[in-house]
């Protein structure tokens, strides 16, 4: 009886032998040709998908030089419009650019039409909670301009106050012209005006239809120049914040990844030669 356990048991050893041997660990399968066994996931956002169809999509307002503009070939030229096509070849990518009123350029992001704007826009903590925001690429001062002969002295932003006044549709200095000039009651609501493009208020200020035109303080320089006006005060008072390119909310990879081309190009000097280039210090 015991010779027969000693036979069933070098049996079952070895059948557990076997079968060890059959079901061992089989080595990793080859990674597929081209790829890497530890690549990274794709990006499934706007940044992978703006790689993946080759091109940026930017919206400006292109009424508002030194920053955008078009000019007599259709061309948009600018700092704005430079600093695009450095950001879109640091990306590896083509730049398609798409000229807006100012006042839709958010919705336009909102709605997918566009991938960021680049127009000046101050990176405010309002338009943060709808959008995201670069670094700023550039900080920000205001003006008011008035008619070349016009009497009015201005020491401070408030003293605008009671005169006929003018800012650009969805622009912080619109905003400014409303809470602290019509909204403290220091100016009728009937003497505060909104322009879509900021060359119309300009003219006004020209014909005497309105006394005051509040903007950014190059285009307020570029807009006297050009109209024959007077900039009668730059202040940083009634400005928000610096300038910043603006990207849906969310997209915290193309944040971040703008962020660092911005970063890259004001430290090897691309941005002040932009700005040079531009007549801007």
């Amino acid at each position: 009886m015991k010779k027969l356990n000693g036979f069933v048991l070098i049996a079952v050893i070895a059948a557990l032998l076997l079968v060890a041997g059959c079901t061992a660990v089989q080595p990793a399968a080859a990674p597929a040709a081209g790829g890497d066994a530890a690549a990274a996931p794709a990006d499934t956002g706007l940044l992978g998908k703006i790689k993946e169809k080759g091109t940026l999509v930017v919206g400006t307002s292109a009424d508002y030089p030194p920053y955008e503009s078009v000019d007599a070939d259709g061309k948009f030229i600018g700092y704005d419009m430079d600093l695009a096509r450095a950001v879109a070849e640091k990306l590896g990518v083509k730049l398609e650019i798409q000229d807006m009123p100012f006042d839709s350029l958010i919705a336009g992001l909102q709605e997918g039409k566009i991938d960021a704007v680049i127009a000046a826009m101050q990176a405010t903590p309002e338009r943060d909670e709808t959008v995201d925001f670069s670094i700023v690429y550039r900080l920000t001062q205001d003006a008011f301009l008035g008619k070349a002969d016009s009497p009015i002295t201005l020491a401070k932003g408030e003293d605008a106050a009671g005169y006929s006044i003018g800012a650009q549709t969805g622009t912080v200095q619109e905003k400014w012209v409303q809470e602290f000039l019509v909204g403290t009651g220091l100016t009728p609501a009937d003497k505060a005006f909104s322009y879509e493009r900021a060359d119309q208020g300009a003219l006004d200020v020209e014909n005497g239809r309105i006394e005051l035109l509040l903007l950014d303080n190059e285009p307020a320089q570029a807009l006297a120049e050009k109209v024959g006006l007077k900039v009668l005060l730059v202040t940083a008072s009634t400005a928000d914040a610096g300038k910043a390119i603006a990207i849906p909310d969310g997209e915290t990879a193309l944040k971040a990844e703008l962020d660092k081309i911005l970063q890259g190009l004001a430290d090897d000097g691309t941005i002040q030669k932009i700005q040079e280039a531009n007549g801007l210090p």
